[in-house]
């Protein structure tokens, strides 16, 4: 991490930030670094959350995290390797002992062992699993045959569960004098003979309830089982949309196999805005801990098909060159035609994927939201074809110039937010992920449309 010599004191000021990671304590973390100073460095780092310490590793260039790790020594929070992003994270298990990164795996959730390995090689996905007792390593490597960005994959195998015909002190009972329960839990999951669940009952309305209440009458309202197959994205939706907590996961029997808590189901659905974020401005799912090679074999491909469609647009245009070579005007104003489509179809498209992405738009309700851009981009349209004509008429003396931008402006506009409803849907349509490539079609029709209008209209009226 490039500090400044100043700025590795410990008398370093920091900034105003309220995030636990300031810039004073980093800095005084660097200088314990620089100055090997062990004991000053787990004192710093000893009240830091185990996400505040990834993000630390994160921010620092591997020089410095190699360092770090080396000095910070023995311990080392299985948290702070879930926490990490994934394109430093095998860096880091590279760097810690091999007893260290036993001790740190062996703290983790099944679910979290899961996303720890699965991307590793098959010889380090072996290696760490091997450092597992039996029953824990017999649980990840089920989950790892559970296909990627499923239910099973995100599950945690250890789950609280009680008989339905048992009442609330023989729940209490159990947990009482269980030898190992989830570090964390939100329900007991009730499951019939054949271990199917049939109820949640949080852990709340077990305390507020006498010990001779059967646990069947004070089950949650709301139940919903979970597929191991379902995709994660969807597991994350219900989570959202039903407001629940846990959820329990069955396999094709019907049998509980584990469970889904929110803050594995928030995780994918922060990680789906993500993408979908990173996907719309054609980057792929870079960040900025990856290499300069792979974030540009990330970027080519779209940047590759955004020249394809340049030169379509480009196609268009020189099919009027006579008409831009008699009347230079055109050319000063048609950029502004093109850029307010493509502004105009970007919102249309945001909108649209991200109510694909949450279920909002569906077959229902498709053509009254395509109605309703459409009519958007009519109104914009309009309003703006009203300062352009004046505009166009004011610049270059005349209203002929006016009325033809202005007519182009209200077709592009039209097509715009009709384009940026209908492109989306017809990808998600055909499988295609909406938010990848969306936005470079949106901007070809808007470009392709507005030039052609423009400049077409110019033709006919203008020469």
């Amino acid at each position: 991490m490039a500090e400044d010599e100043d700025d590795l004191t410990p008398e370093a000021e920091g900034d105003e930030d309220h995030h636990p990671l300031t810039r004073a304590l980093i800095s005084r973390i660097m200088y314990a670094v620089e100055t090997q100073d062990r004991e000053m460095l787990w004192a710093e780092m000893e009240p830091l959350h185990a996400a505040d310490i990834a993000d630390l590793l994160e921010q620092s260039n591997a020089y410095d995290r190699r360092r770090l790790i080396e000095l910070y020594g023995q311990e080392f929070d299985g948290d702070i390797l879930s926490e990490l992003d994934e394109s430093i994270r095998e860096e880091v298990m590279g760097l810690l002992t091999p007893q260290v990164l036993a001790d740190a795996v062996r703290e983790l959730d099944s679910d979290d062992v899961v996303d720890l390995v699965e991307d590793l090689e098959d010889q380090q996905q072996e290696a760490i699993l091997s450092v597992l007792e039996d029953s824990d390593r017999i649980a990840v490597q089920q989950s790892l045959t559970y296909p990627e960005y499923s239910a099973g994959r995100l599950m945690q195998r250890e789950v609280v569960m009680a008989p339905e015909h048992w009442t609330v002190g023989d729940a209490i009972d159990y947990m009482r004098h269980a030898e190992e329960l989830p570090e964390q839990f939100y329900h007991i999951v009730l499951v019939d003979p054949r271990l199917h669940p049939v109820g949640n009952v949080t852990l709340g309305r077990i305390m507020a309830s006498r010990r001779d209440v059967p646990l069947k009458d004070i089950v949650e309202e709301t139940f919903h089982t979970i597929p191991v197959t379902r995709y994660d994205g969807d597991v994350a939706y219900m989570f959202n949309q039903y407001h629940l907590i846990s959820a329990p996961v069955v396999d094709e029997d019907g049998r509980l196999v584990g469970v889904i808590t929110i803050d594995d189901a928030m995780a994918v659905l922060d990680e789906e805005h993500e993408e979908d974020i990173m996907r719309l401005a054609g980057v792929g799912e870079g960040g900025i801990n990856d290499s300069v090679i792979e974030t540009s074999k990330q970027r080519v491909p779209w940047l590759a098909v955004n020249l394809g469609t340049a030169i379509l647009a480009s196609l268009v245009i020189a099919q009027f060159e006579l008409a831009i070579s008699q009347l230079v005007a055109l050319a000063v104003l048609m950029p502004i035609v093109a850029s307010m489509g493509g502004n105009a179809g970007t919102q249309s498209l945001t909108v649209a994927v991200r109510a694909l992405a949450t279920k909002d738009l569906t077959v229902s309700n498709v053509w009254r939201v395509l109605r309703r851009e459409v009519l958007v981009g009519l109104i914009n349209g309009v309003i703006f074809a009203l300062v352009m004509g004046a505009v166009g008429m004011i610049w270059f003396g005349g209203p002929e110039l006016g009325y033809v931008i202005a007519a182009a402006m209200v077709i592009n506009l039209v097509v715009a937010g009709l384009a940026g409803a209908a492109i989306p849907v017809v990808m998600d349509r055909m499988g295609f992920d909406p938010a990848l490539g969306s936005g470079t079609f949106v901007t070809t029709v808007t470009d392709v449309v507005g030039f052609f209008a423009f400049l077409g209209l110019a033709t006919v009226f203008l020469l």
